[in-house]
């Protein structure tokens, strides 16, 4: 008899003391299951570490940022401040007390320092707290940022499937060119441009909204449509392709030979194997909603912290441009964050620091 016949298939497996190693996969990492994730941890204890690592160097970033873009902006905020009749002396003496006297390092030191204590400064025009300044503005930015991504995502995600589910295999082409069309032109346009346009159109041409604002709840009509159009058709566009991909697989041709309803075949088995890839590029988008608010919040003279930072602008007011761009800034990386967390919950191989294939 041949002795190889009897030759164990896995000789590791018949020796005394040797481990077998299961090659099977985890779903929650895509590694083998016997194989530990990298740092010997839990994946979202990896992941989460990761992502708090990304924050903390986005805020480092954005104080050094802040602190020198201030540099940059033209003219003396002392001389502003003190006004056109101030004598030399008069604003040398500003300029001590309000500390630009010092130089450059000494400056940042103090600046980081009282970050780090939680005092933004204080305003150079109003001497009031930056904090307060910011914490009477954000509530009117946060409601029109927070009404646009829901109106975005309201027009994005229903429109993109539809024209996905009628354009299917090269279908209805007009209705595909009509849809790139204007999409694109919708995505390009500027806020300020739409903000302006529904103005003319809807308070002074037809009267039918207020021009400014927020008094009433009309008022955030306009704004908010000016924040959300250019976002809903950037991400219509990116649900539209995602859902072209996923609507060619084989567990949906499975599902439409099964003859299910409409409603359970797009939002059960297509909605939620787009969403990965909808919220990898809408996170950046919804980020962007928030730029978007700023700008508009100056057409629509909304009280919100746009308007507040363009006047601190034009009055060389540093502590109030600094907090509020901080705080904006740290803001749209938290917003990201929340989006990565979502994606993991989504797509638990994005734990291990891949993306969806």
């Amino acid at each position: 008899m041949d002795a190889q016949s009897h030759r164990p298939e896995n000789p590791a497996a018949d020796t005394p003391g040797t481990p077998v190693t299961d090659t099977s996969e985890n779903p929650a990492t895509g590694a083998p299951e016997g194989t530990a994730v990298r740092g010997g941890g839990h994946p979202w204890a990896g992941f989460l570490l990761r992502r708090l690592g990304g924050l903390l160097a986005v805020l480092v970033t954005l104080v050094v940022v802040t602190f020198l873009i201030v540099q940059l902006i033209p003219g003396d905020p002392a001389r502003a401040l003190a006004g056109p009749d101030a004598t030399p002396q008069q604003i040398e003496q500003l300029r001590h007390e309000i500390g630009l006297d010092r130089p450059l390092p000494e400056q940042f030191a103090s600046y980081a320092g009282g970050l780090l204590g939680g005092d933004l400064g204080v305003s150079f025009q109003t001497r009031e707290p930056v904090a307060d300044v910011i914490a009477a503005r954000l509530p009117f930015t946060a409601e029109l940022a927070l009404l646009a991504v829901v109106v975005a995502l309201a027009v994005a995600v229903p429109l993109g499937m539809a024209v996905a589910v009628a354009t299917r295999g090269g279908r209805r082409p007009r209705l595909d060119a009509a849809f790139t069309f204007v999409t694109g032109l919708g995505g390009a346009a500027p806020e300020y441009v739409l903000g302006t346009l529904l103005v003319l159109v809807f308070a002074i041409g037809l009267g039918v909204l207020p021009a400014s604002g927020a008094a009433t709840l009309s008022a955030l009509v306009l704004p908010v449509t000016a924040i959300a159009l250019p976002g809903a058709c950037v991400l219509a566009r990116v649900v539209r392709r995602e859902a072209a991909v996923v609507l060619e697989q084989d567990y949906m041709r499975t599902a439409r030979g099964r003859r299910l309803p409409a409603p359970a075949l797009y939002a059960r088995h297509a909605l939620p194997n787009l969403l990965t890839g909808t919220l990898t590029l809408g996170g950046l988008t919804l980020s962007a909603l928030l730029g978007g608010t700023v700008i508009v919040e100056s057409v629509f003279a909304w009280p919100g912290m746009g308007t507040r930072v363009v006047e601190a602008i034009l009055a060389r007011d540093y502590p109030v441009i600094q907090g509020t761009v901080l705080v904006l800034g740290l803001l749209a990386a938290l917003i990201n964050m929340i989006v990565d967390v979502l994606l993991g919950l989504l797509d638990p191989r994005t734990l291990a620091g891949r993306s969806h294939a």
